[in-house]
């Protein structure tokens, strides 16, 4: 059954604190060179170094570019004191035009591996030093210059400072690479020294050690100055670290916190590690939610939740928890990349988080924030569309919700389109207030919008407690009577006309004429047809702009 166009929609479904998973990285997208996110053989900032190196080699041909031509067109203009030789005008050209070819080779917006941008990197140096090289030996021969001795150090030195300031680096390449740079203009000129008497009588030691002493000291204070900003980026690097997880890349943010993509560095084990912001750390409610949040879920062990791997509090007091990592997507991005889903699919999900709802209402938990960007279509242990119920950062006992709540600073908690009517007017709630936010879930992805759809979330909260939801029926007339039934029940205003328990709408999700009709080859078969195959468990290559990740 195709799924049916979605309609436009104007709500906001981040409105309140998100913690939905990783999205795997589009798997259309093939590099010509693979590099992992994650580095998995060595503890090297390898990933670290190859986005580094592409900015920075952004900025050094592109300076590179801009000066030569500057140059290149001083050297031609009538003001030129020395206008070039017929040997380093072509050279100047040449090595102009490779400069710029680097820098239009970097600003591709396609990904480029270590190994090209290091070619880059060779191509950056030693095209302007053989300029250099043929510029110094002109310079320093008295046939083609001025009679007094000219010191060719200077270019040298703007180029090994430049290449040290762009180019990571640790020191004993540094050591290697401005040690022939800083050799060649001495080399070069005792090398005309030998070949041309006259610029012996120039050139003696009185001139020629003091340069070379200034280029010694050029290589010594440019390694140095690599070795220190290498040491910075290593601690830089280390205090993203939290405990055995090395911290990836920045995958999302919420109100609270940021989601990165981690990995234990022992088990090399993927994972979403969700970390709470230092100023969000001052304030004693937020480390009271942060802290519940990850508690409740970790006693929670249904397959259909997600799994909470660990949690800890580094020496400057920073707090995080650590999930597994999810490939696939939420519901939400589900329908509004696909449109509304069929019947069958619909029940798939909603069994599947029912089941999770029912563990948790039996802890004595309430979720009280469902909704299809908290619900995730992940591939785990080799099946397609398992459901993963997300963020328990609004979960609260049944025995509280009387009490004064730690979410409350003067707004109501949870999701306006999807809120239960008692929820919203901040009354007293239990299980089957989570029902109707499944039940609205279930709308949704029928329909492709939600019960009630309105800019203003004050219009949508009233909405929910005075006026009637329209029947999926009347905006997809494919839906089965018995399932907008179920759904329709889920959405009653009274509490008590609603199903009292989670495993009560399973039952009657189960009775429904769809339901089974939604097998793994289904699945996998729309997988295989819409998102290019089945996700890996694992990321291979970093997605160039992933779906953001809310915490």
């Amino acid at each position: 059954m195709k799924s049916s166009p979605r309609p436009p929609r104007e709500y906001d479904p981040d409105a309140t604190v998100d913690a939905r998973m990783l999205p795997a990285p589009a798997v259309r997208e093939k590099p010509r060179c693979k590099i992992g996110l994650i580095d998995h053989t060595t503890p090297h900032l390898s990933e670290d170094t190859r986005s580094l190196l592409r900015v920075r080699l952004r900025g050094a041909t592109t300076i590179a570019s801009l000066a030569f031509g500057a140059f290149l067109l001083w050297s031609l203009s009538p003001y030129a004191d020395d206008p070039p030789s017929s040997l380093i005008l072509p050279a100047h050209i040449a090595t102009f035009a490779v400069v710029t070819l680097c820098a239009a080779w970097v600003w591709r917006p396609c990904p480029m591996c270590v190994w090209s941008l290091r070619v880059v990197e060779a191509l950056f140096l030693a095209v302007p030093a053989a300029f250099l090289l043929l510029l110094t030996a002109q310079k320093v021969d008295c046939t083609n210059c001025t009679p007094h001795p000219v010191n060719p150090n200077a270019p040298w030195i703007i180029l090994v400072f430049s290449y040290n300031l762009f180019i990571p680096n640790n020191w004993r390449r540094a050591l290697v690479i401005n040690g022939i740079l800083c050799s060649i203009p001495v080399v070069t000129l005792l090398a005309v020294i030998a070949a041309n008497p006259a610029v012996r009588a120039q050139y003696d030691a009185g001139i020629v050690v003091p340069w070379a002493l200034e280029m010694a000291v050029t290589c010594a204070a440019a390694t140095y100055g690599t070795h220190l900003i290498h040491s910075l980026r290593r601690e830089a690097f280390e205090a993203r670290q939290l405990g055995q997880y090395r911290l990836g890349k920045l995958i999302g943010s919420g109100g609270m916190g940021d989601v990165y993509l981690g990995e234990h560095q022992m088990l090399k084990r993927p994972c979403a590690i969700k970390v709470i912001r230092p100023g969000a750390a001052l304030d004693p409610k937020s480390l009271m939610r942060f802290e519940r949040e990850v508690k409740e879920m970790a006693r929670l062990s249904h397959p259909n939740t997600v799994e909470v791997y660990d949690y800890g509090r580094t020496d400057d007091g920073t707090f995080f928890y650590v999930m597994e990592y999810l490939p696939g997507m939420t519901l939400h991005d589900l329908v509004d990349k696909h449109g509304a889903l069929p019947p069958a699919r619909v029940i798939h999900f909603l069994r599947q988080t029912s089941a999770a709802l029912a563990e948790a209402h039996a802890l004595g938990l309430l979720h009280r924030d469902i909704k299809p960007s908290n619900i995730f279509a992940a591939y785990r242990g080799g099946v397609c569309d398992v459901a993963k119920l997300l963020d328990f950062g609004l979960v609260k006992r049944s025995a509280e919700t009387n009490s004064a709540r730690i979410t409350q600073d003067g707004t109501v908690a949870g999701t306006p389109q999807f809120m239960s009517p008692e929820q919203a007017s901040s009354k007293s709630l239990d299980a089957r207030s989570d029902i109707y936010s499944l039940g609205a879930v279930g709308y949704f992805l029928l329909t492709g919008r939600p019960p009630f759809d309105d800019p203003s979330p004050l219009s949508v909260l009233i909405a929910h407690a005075r006026d009637p939801v329209h029947p999926p029926s009347q905006l997809r007339p494919d839906v089965p009577s018995d399932l907008e039934q179920v759904i329709l029940r889920c959405l009653a205003k009274d509490p008590g006309d609603r199903y009292a328990d989670a495993r009560s709408l399973d039952e009657a999700l189960a009775a429904c004429s769809a339901s089974g009709c939604w097998t793994e080859l289904d699945a996998r078969r729309w997988w295989a047809e819409n998102e290019g195959g089945v996700i890996p468990p694992a990321p291979t290559v970093p997605a160039a702009e992933p779906t953001a990740v809310g915490v």
